[in-house]
């Protein structure tokens, strides 16, 4: 079932969607070569109990950890370690979850570590992209396969390919509720959107082909070609107008539309 939410509990939403904006902020400005993904895991943690709030990830289906930090060619579910530390050149992407009175936040972004590869800033940008250009087809009237299709047709024009194993959700006092957001399709298909929805679209995109594997630790999702991959996500609120970014970060860290 999917659920429409008031205007209230937007409002809450909106609260918690602010807090893990924040946290990625944060998160952005300590990614340096040399830190660990610990070290932003334990930030990120401290960040989110300090606002009265729950991590989203921590303890989820067994998930030992705050954020998801995922390397180069790590597409999501990167486990946070000590001995992961960030190198000159590399990316990352953070997905940070949180709970607040009850309601959900999600995002992520994908990050250079110092100066990076031309093909690589070409990656995350074309993949930010898409996620925009997803999010302005949340509106009410359209279909959730209208969301995915902007993702696809911009991602392929660049020669990029998405991932089709994982997709975006519906969030709201659960983290992950109906409908699910494929980042692919044809346009005109699935559930109509309708006002009060709240959706976390999230584009996955590798270099290579769009084929990954998941490792011997049950969470890591990695390209088979060990490709780069770029994340990206919103959490996003259809509304009678324009959609609502419940996720949006009051400093940009990366290039906007």
């Amino acid at each position: 079932m999917i659920v429409c939410r008031s205007a209230a509990e937007l409002e809450q939403m909106r609260e918690a969607g602010r807090l893990v904006g924040e946290v990625l902020t944060e998160l952005a400005a300590a990614v340096t070569p040399g830190v660990s993904t610990a070290d932003l895991d334990e930030l990120a943690e401290k960040r989110i109990r300090q606002a009265g709030a729950t991590p989203a990830f921590k303890g989820y289906h067994g998930y030992p950890a705050t954020i998801c930090a995922s390397i180069n060619d790590e597409v999501i579910h990167g486990i946070p370690s000590g001995r992961r530390v960030l190198n000159e050149g590399d990316i990352i992407s953070i997905d940070v979850g949180a709970s607040l009175d009850g309601y959900f936040g999600d995002s992520a972004l994908t990050l250079p570590v110092g100066q990076i590869s031309e093909s690589a800033a070409a990656l995350l940008r074309v993949t930010e992209e898409a996620l925009y250009k997803a999010i302005d087809e949340a509106k009410a009237g359209k279909r959730v396969s209208d969301i995915g299709h902007a993702v696809q047709k911009h991602v392929e024009a660049y020669g990029f390919s998405v991932v089709r194993e994982f997709v975006g959700h519906g969030i709201g006092q659960r983290m992950h509720e109906e409908p699910q957001i494929p980042n692919y399709g044809e346009p005109g298909h699935g559930p109509r959107l309708a006002e009060g929805m709240v959706l976390a679209i999230e584009p996955m995109v590798n270099a290579g082909t769009a084929a990954v594997k998941v490792l011997a630790d049950g969470w890591t999702a990695v390209t088979r070609d060990k490709s780069l991959s770029a994340h990206f996500e919103h959490t996003v609120a259809v509304t009678a107008g324009e959609p609502w970014i419940l996720t949006a970060r009051d400093v940009p860290v990366s290039a906007r539309r």
